[in-house]
């Protein structure tokens, strides 16, 4: 086998690893994401999304896409927010702290005076029993299943096993909300998207149940 081929056969199989993690995702979502959807919808402040390095990124990438869906959200790195950028939170914000391992002392302190602030913590890490886990108000388990980390120390897989959903709660909230294609223009009026005049078909609405 030349080496190019094994090359593109080991690059082919990173691409299945976190494929299949992505993937598995789906049978995670649970009771869980009901209690985000409801907790996001009936915020009356601002959702800010923290994280460190690759869970900076994704973190960043959430705030932005649940912002474009219609559910005011911006990204906080807990560094500047322990520098005093926390000041920036208010009672009845929710704060959505990402943490693979749970035990990022900054994104800990962050979340804990975040809650001292009046401000509800919901942890997404792979460790619900970590510190992050265990003082958070609401705890999402994300497993990234199979190879989809190499070495299971490189987050690869669990980046995209995260971003993936968060896209779903953007969605979800999207829809919950009512918040039409209009309004994401009125927002995004820059770049290739601004310049859509044909309006695609609304996403179906689906309503917050009804009391039992």
């Amino acid at each position: 086998m030349s080496t190019n081929s094994t090359l593109l056969d080991a690059a082919r199989l990173v691409v299945r690893n976190e494929g299949a993690a992505v993937l598995a995702v789906a049978d995670q979502i649970d009771e869980t994401f009901i209690e985000v959807v409801d907790l996001l919808e009936n915020c009356r402040g601002k959702v800010f999304v923290t994280g460190s390095g690759t869970s900076g990124a994704v973190a960043r990438r959430m705030a932005h896409l649940l912002a474009v869906c219609g559910t005011p959200s911006v990204f906080i790195h807990p560094m500047d927010a322990l520098h005093g950028t926390m000041g920036a939170l208010a009672p009845g914000d929710v704060l959505i702290s990402i943490s693979r391992g749970g035990e990022s002392s900054e994104i800990n302190d962050f979340s804990t005076r975040a809650q001292r602030r009046s401000v509800k913590v919901v942890a997404i890490t792979a460790a619900p029993s970590s510190s992050l886990g265990r003082l958070a108000d609401l705890t999402v388990t994300l497993a990234t299943e199979g190879d989809g980390d190499p070495g299971g120390v490189i987050a690869m897989g669990s980046t995209l096993v995260t971003a993936v959903w968060g896209d779903a709660l953007a969605n979800i909230l999207m829809r919950r909300r009512g918040y039409g294609w209009d309004q994401v223009l009125e927002t995004h009026p820059a770049g290739a998207v601004g310049l859509i005049t044909d309006l695609p078909d609304p996403l179906d609405r689906i309503d917050s149940p009804s009391p039992a």
